[in-house]
C-alpha cells in the first residue's frame, strides 16, 4: 500500500496542493521500502510561509513568556512520550541504528523542555550612567523571522536545537529540512502544530535548496539564517546573506583529530576511537576521522582497533543486533568508495573494511574502513568524508601529535586519550577546536551547553544552551533621565 502523500506546514495548516512534484523518502536499509511521499514546496509556497511568519512576528515577540514556555514544554513532552515510535521512523529514513536514534529523539525532547524553562528566565542589566540622574537599561528583543536549514544526519535533534530557542526568544520560524529526511521533520511539525502556537509562528517547507533554501536566504523579510551543512554551502549562504545584512549562524564541516599517547589505556583508546569514528556510520560533523598515535602504542592500538572494527556488524538499522547501519543514500556510498580508492592510490594501507556489502534489497551497507601508513598530504587525511573512514597517523611524541592535530582549516571538535594531566591540560587550553574532549569520543555533546567550532567549521555565535540567546536576539541599550 502506498503511503499517504504529505505536505508542508504553512500559516497554521498543512497545505493542500494539486502539484505532481512528489518526493519519495526511501529506507537506506531497504531502498525498495518507501517511508513517505511528500509534495515538494516551491518558491511561491516559500514566499507564502515567509509572509505568514512576518505577519505573526510582532504578536509572537510580545507574547507572554508563560505561553512560550507551555508550548515548548508540550512539544518536548510529546517527543519524549513517543520516543520509540519516532526512533523507529528516524532509523528507517536515515539509517541510524535504533538505539542511537532513540538517543537522538531523547535529546530533541530535552532541548524543547530546556528552552521551556529558558523562556521564563528573562535577562536584563541595569547600569548607572556616568552622567548625573541618567539611568541605563540593557535588554534583548527577538531577532525576527528566522530561516532554519537543517542537515540530514540528525533529522530531529538538530532541528530541535534550532527551532526551540528561536521560538523561546520570541522569533517566528520558517524551517527547511533536508530532502533526504522529511519524515522526521514532518512528525516534528505535526507535534508543533498542536502546541497552541498562533498561525504563522512556525512553518515547515519540504522542498529543494534551489527553490526553498535559496528563497529563504535571499528574502528581505528573513532576519536571520541558522544553517547546518557542508562548508561549501555555508560559504555561499554567508555571501548571499551579507547582501541583505542578515545575521547568520553557520555550522559546517570538521576533520576532527583524536590524539592517542603512549600512556593511554589501550582499551579505553580503542573504545574512544571506535565510537567517535564509526558510530552513526561516521556521518557526524564531530566524528574523529583522523587518529594521531604516538609510536610507542601505535602497533598495539592499530592491531586492537582493527580487531574491534572487523567485529562490528553492519546491517539493517532496525535490527537490534546491528552496530553500524547503512550510509544515507547511494551518493554517499559512492563518495565513501571513491575516498577509499583515493587512499589506496595515494599509498595508504587499507587494514580492513572500505567495501560495499552486496544484498538483494540494494541497501547502502558499507564496512568501516581503517587506514594506516597515512601522511598529512593524503585526501583521506585532509578532507571531510562524512563516512566511516578512519586514517591513523603515526607520530613520535605529544609535541608532534599536537602540531598534526592543529594542521587543518577546520576547528570543530578535538580529543586526546592520555593518563597525563599535563598533556590533557595543555591540549584543553591550546587546541584551536571549539569543543575539546579528554578520554572521550570527539562526537557526543550535551544539549544544555554551547555547541560550535572555529575556522572553517563555524561562523556566528554558538548554538545550544543559554548561549543560543546571542543569535536569536538583538541587544538594546536604553537611557532615561530620572
Amino acid at each position: 500500500m502506498n503511503p499517504v502523500i504529505k505536505s508542508s506546514y504553512v500559516d497554521g495548516t498543512f497545505v493542500s496542493t494539486s502539484s505532481t512534484d512528489l518526493l519519495e523518502n526511501h529506507n537506506p536499509s531497504n531502498p525498495q521500502d518507501i517511508v513517505d511521499r511528500f509534495v515538494r514546496a516551491d518558491q511561491a509556497l516559500t514566499e507564502q510561509a515567509i509572509s505568514a511568519a512576518r505577519r505573526a512576528q510582532q504578536g509572537w515577540a510580545r507574547s507572554n513568556p508563560q505561553q512560550r514556555a507551555d508550548a515548548l514544554d508540550f512539544i518536548g513532552s510529546e517527543i519524549l512520550a513517543r520516543r520509540e515510535e519516532l526512533a523507529v521512523l528516524l532509523a528507517r529514513e536515515e539509517g541510524k541504528i535504533v538505539r542511537e536514534a532513540r538517543g537522538e529523539v531523547e535529546r530533541a525532547g530535552r532541548s524543547f523542555k530546556f528552552y521551556a524553562q529558558e523562556a521564563l528566565r528573562a535577562e536584563g542589566e541595569k547600569y548607572q550612567s556616568v552622567r548625573q540622574d541618567v539611568g541605563i537599561d540593557v535588554f534583548t528583543q527577538p531577532l525576527g523571522v528566522i530561516g532554519i536549514i537543517a542537515p540530514w544526519n540528525f533529522p530531529i535533534a538538530i532541528p530541535a536545537w534550532k527551532i526551540a530557542p528561536a521560538l523561546c526568544f520570541g522569533n517566528c520560524v520558517v524551517f527547511k529540512p533536508a530532502e533526504l529526511v522529511p519524515s522526521s521533520a514532518w512528525a516534528l511539525a505535526e507535534i508543533i502544530s498542536r502546541a497552541g502556537l498562533p498561525p504563522g509562528v512556525f512553518n515547515m517547507l519540504i522542498g529543494p535548496g534551489r527553490s526553498v533554501g535559496d528563497t529563504l536566504i535571499r528574502s528581505p523579510l528573513i532576519d536571520g539564517i541558522s544553517f547546518t551543512g557542508s562548508e561549501n554551502t555555508g560559504r555561499q549562504i554567508a555571501r548571499l546573506a551579507a547582501e541583505s545584512m542578515k545575521k547568520v549562524q553557520l555550522e559546517m564541516g570538521g576533520k576532527n583529530p583524536l590524539i592517542v599517547l603512549d600512556d593511554a589505556d589501550l582499551e579505553q583508546a580503542v573504545d574512544v576511537a571506535l565510537n567517535g569514528s564509526f558510530y552513526s556510520t561516521g556521518q557526524r560533523c564531530t566524528a574523529s576521522s583522523r587518529v594521531i598515535v604516538t609510536e610507542g602504542i601505535h602497533n598495539a592500538f592499530v592491531e586492537r582497533l582493527a580487531e574491534r572494527t572487523r567485529a562490528l556488524k553492519v546491517g539493517d538499522a532496525l535490527q537490534a543486533s546491528t552496530d553500524i547501519g547503512p550510509v544515507v543514500d547511494s551518493r554517499q556510498l559512492e563518495q565513501n568508495l571513491a575516498y577509499v580508492a583515493s587512499g589506496m592510490e595515494q599509498g595508504a594501507n587499507l587494514v580492513c573494511g572500505g567495501e560495499r556489502i552486496e544484498n538483494d534489497a540494494g541497501a547502502y551497507f558499507f564496512t568501516p574502513a581503517l587506514f594506516t601508513e597515512v601522511n598529512p598530504d593524503m585526501r583521506i587525511y585532509r578532507e571531510e568524508i562524512f563516512g566511516p573512514v578512519l586514517s591513523v597517523l603515526k607520530v613520535r611524541d605529544y609535541e608532534e601529535a599536537f602540531a598534526a592535530a592543529e594542521d587543518t582549516s577546520f576547528g570543530l571538535s578535538s580529543g586526546i586519550v592520555t593518563s597525563s594531566l599535563k598533556a590533557a591540560e595543555h591540549f584543553k587550553r591550546n587546541s584551536s577546536a571549539g569543543m575539546v574532549m579528554v578520554n572521550l569520543p570527539t562526537a557526543g555533546v550535551d544539549y544544555h551547553v554551547p555547541f560550535g567550532g572555529n575556522g572553517a567549521s563555524s561562523l556566528g555565535s554558538r548554538e545550544q544552551g543559554t548561549h543560543a540567546r546571542q543569535f536569536f536576539t538583538r541587544t538594546k541599550t536604553t537611557y532615561q533621565l530620572a
